[in-house]
């Protein structure tokens, strides 16, 4: 197995797309890149701390491969808006990728810059690298909350929309249930 974790607005939407691709083990909510030793969802939403709401995914890369991941990442949400996805709006909330190592940050420099060549995107990408220091999982309530409150305004609003594009670009890739 094999572990990835990208950050990309609000975790609730970021682990409910991981969470549906087959070769995808376990998706957690969390908080990570800020210097603070501790982080929890009060602390991160006051964006003192310098994390960003993140999922880490652990994968199976006989079954989906990284470079697919960042495919993902990229086709389900805006990676040119700085700070913000949607009405979320702070460093919490940055599109960022965190490598766990050298393999991983070449092959996301390179997906950037082929997605930049191909201009796929108006604006400049803004996502950024980061080194993948401490991850903090976020408290209880916040995993698995799309499939636990898939029914609720936000998710109708926000979430189920990724879901949709998810199921139209990446069909082939979903877990079958």
């Amino acid at each position: 197995m094999k572990k990835a974790t990208f950050a990309a607005g609000c975790f609730w939407c970021v682990e409910s797309v991981f969470a549906a691709l087959r070769g995808v083990q376990s998706v957690v909510s969390g908080y990570i890149g800020g210097p603070a030793e501790l982080a929890d969802y009060r602390s991160v939403c006051s964006g003192q701390t310098g994390h960003a709401e993140a999922v880490e995914v652990v994968f199976d890369d006989k079954i989906i491969s990284y470079p697919q991941l960042l495919q993902v990442f990229f086709a389900t949400h805006d990676p040119t808006t700085l700070n913000r996805q949607g009405h979320d709006i702070g460093t919490q909330y940055r599109s960022a990728i965190f490598p766990h190592d050298v393999e991983q940050e070449m092959a996301a420099r390179d997906f950037i810059a082929m997605l930049e060549a191909q201009q796929r995107f108006a604006s400049p990408i803004v996502t950024t690298l980061e080194a993948a220091g401490p991850f903090y999982p976020a408290e209880d309530y916040h995993q698995q909350y799309y499939a636990l409150h898939g029914y609720e305004p936000y998710c109708q609003a926000v979430i189920l929309p990724k879901q949709s594009k998810l199921r139209q670009q990446f069909a082939d890739w979903l877990k079958t249930e």
